[in-house]
C-alpha cells in the first residue's frame, strides 16, 4: 500500500496516533453490542446442554410431588386448637427449599467448573479477554433463568398447597397480605443460591470442591447454627441463607431473627460478596 492509498486522518477506519482503532471505527463494536454478544454466548452454552433441561424438569416434578405430600399431611392433621408449628405460607415451599435449590445450586457450580475441567475456559477467555465480563455474563444469565424458573415453580407450589389445604383447614388466597411478596422472595431465593454457586465455581474451579463449598454456604452453616445454644443459634443463624429466606417467605416472622426487609438484604449480600471474591480471584490467575 502506498502513502496515497492510506486513509486520511479522521476518515473511517483511520487509526489514531498510537495505531489503535478509533472509537468510532465501525469495526469496533460498542460496549452494549459487546455485552449483548457475551450474554448471548453464555446463554447459548447454558441452553445447549440437554442435561440442564432434564435436571430442571426432574427437580420441578419431584418438588411438586413432595409439596403435594407435605400439603396432604398438613390437611390431614387434626385440629387441636393449638397453633400449627408450620407456617401456612412457608409450608408451601418446604419441598421447594430442598428439591429445587440443591440441584439448581449444583448446576450453577458447573457453569464455571465444567469449563475448567474440559479446558473450554481458555477458549472463553480468549474470546472475551475481560474476565470480569465473563463472570458478570454467567451470573446474569444464570440468575435470569433461575429467577424465571423459581418464580413459576414457587407459584405452582403455593397454589398446589393451598388447593389441598383449603379442603380441610382453609387455604390462603394469593391476594392475602404478604403472599405475593413471599412468592417472589421464594423465586429470588433460588436465584441467590444459583448466583452463589456460580461465584463458588469460579473461585474453587473444581466440581467436587465447588459443590461441597456451595452446599456448606447454602445449607450447612444454618444447620451448624441450629446446634448452638440459645441465643447464639438465632444471633448467628439470622445471617445465613435459610434463616433469611424463611423470614422472607413466612406469614408470621419469627422473633429474634431479622425483619423480612433486612432478611432480603442478607439474601442480596451473599451472592454480592461471593461474586466480588470471585472477580478478585479470576483476574489474578493465569487461567
Amino acid at each position: 500500500m502506498t502513502a496515497s492509498q492510506l486513509p486520511a486522518p479522521g476518515a473511517p477506519g483511520a487509526a489514531g496516533a498510537t495505531g489503535a482503532p478509533r472509537a468510532d471505527d465501525p469495526a469496533v463494536p460498542s460496549w452494549p453490542v459487546r455485552a449483548r454478544d457475551v450474554l448471548t454466548f453464555e446463554w447459548t452454552k447454558l441452553r445447549s446442554l440437554r442435561s440442564n433441561r432434564w435436571t430442571l424438569l426432574i427437580a420441578a416434578v419431584v418438588t411438586l410431588g413432595v409439596t403435594a405430600i407435605v400439603a396432604q399431611s398438613l390437611a390431614s392433621a387434626p385440629a387441636s386448637g393449638q397453633p400449627n408449628p408450620i407456617d401456612p405460607l412457608a409450608g408451601s415451599f418446604l419441598g421447594y427449599a430442598e428439591y429445587t435449590v440443591l440441584p439448581v445450586t449444583v448446576l450453577s457450580v458447573l457453569v464455571f467448573t465444567s469449563e475448567y475441567g474440559s479446558g473450554l475456559i481458555r477458549t472463553t477467555f480468549a474470546a472475551v479477554p475481560r474476565r470480569l465480563a465473563v463472570l458478570a455474563a454467567k451470573a446474569a444469565v444464570t440468575g435470569a433463568v433461575t429467577f424465571t424458573v423459581g418464580l413459576l415453580l414457587a407459584l405452582a407450589c403455593f397454589f398446589l398447597t393451598q388447593a389441598i389445604v383449603s379442603s380441610s383447614h382453609g387455604g390462603l388466597s394469593f391476594s392475602h397480605p404478604g403472599v405475593p411478596g413471599a412468592v417472589v422472595a421464594a423465586g429470588f431465593a433460588l436465584t441467590v443460591s444459583a448466583v452463589v454457586g456460580v461465584g463458588v465455581g469460579a473461585i474453587i474451579r473444581h466440581t467436587a470442591g465447588g459443590i461441597a463449598v456451595a452446599v456448606i454456604v447454602i445449607y450447612l452453616l444454618a444447620v451448624l447454627c441450629l446446634a448452638l445454644p440459645a441465643p447464639w443459634n438465632t444471633r448467628l443463624g439470622r445471617f445465613t441463607l435459610p434463616f433469611a429466606a424463611y423470614q422472607a417467605v413466612t406469614l408470621h416472622p419469627r422473633a429474634g431473627l431479622l425483619s423480612p426487609g433486612l432478611s432480603i438484604l442478607v439474601l442480596v449480600a451473599w451472592p454480592a460478596v461471593t461474586l466480588l471474591v470471585a472477580g478478585a480471584v479470576i483476574v489474578r490467575r493465569d487461567v
